[in-house]
């Protein structure tokens, strides 16, 4: 873990980004096309820690980008090279463009000055997305990961924001994948690898030091 000075000095505010990866009703929410790692989300207490993280972002002065996946009703632009795409047309909710599913869910807070991306096509967050400018155009330097899932979009958010440059930090009690037990054996033997791995508490400890 790292210590409380290096935490102080990576999450300084003026040069860190929030990022919450696919936190919206059809995908953690009640009503969401994949229940079991909605759940997941819910149970382990994943959803409610990114949603504190907002908040204490929010308070801070750290800017919070909340990056969406979806998908237009005609299919359009979106990928079918993969098991994963192929089946997604299939789930009963459908995370169309200006849908309920698409909304961020709650508990988590949208702010004014949040940024929101939307995704049309492929499993990262950054890849082919605005955020990679738009963190620069910001003055990022860190990027701090949280949200779903830790099977895809997560690793993907971090393994892209390192090849940038980034220094990337991971709560790793506000990421959730299934089943349970691989979060934390994908954060050990993965993401430890390449990012700050830490909790929730401590970033908010930090932010609040500030």
């Amino acid at each position: 873990m790292p210590t409380h000075e290096k935490l102080l000095d990576l999450l300084a505010p003026a040069h860190t980004v929030l990022l919450t990866v696919e936190c919206q009703q059809g995908v953690v929410g009640t009503d969401s096309a994949l229940p079991e790692l909605a759940d997941e989300a819910r149970k382990s207490g994943a959803l409610v820690r990114v949603a504190r993280l907002v908040a204490a972002a929010h308070a801070s002065g750290a800017q919070v980008l909340h990056a969406v996946a979806e998908r237009r009703p005609d299919g359009r632009g979106a990928n079918r090279n993969g098991r994963l795409f192929r089946a997604a047309e299939r789930l009963p909710v459908q995370q169309l463009t200006g849908s309920r599913a698409v909304r961020i869910a709650p508990p988590i807070e949208v702010a004014d000055e949040d940024l929101v991306v939307r995704r049309l096509h492929g499993l990262s967050p950054i890849a082919g997305t605005d955020v990679d400018p738009l963190l620069r155009n910001l003055g990022c330097r860190t990027l701090v990961v949280t949200g779903v899932s830790a099977n895809v979009a997560i690793p993907n958010a971090v393994f892209d924001a390192v090849n940038l440059g980034y220094d990337v930090v991971v709560p790793g009690d506000a990421i959730a994948g299934v089943p349970s037990d691989y979060t934390p054996a994908m954060i050990r033997n993965t993401l430890a690898l390449v990012a700050t791995v830490t909790t929730t508490q401590d970033v908010l400890a930090a932010w609040k030091r500030r």
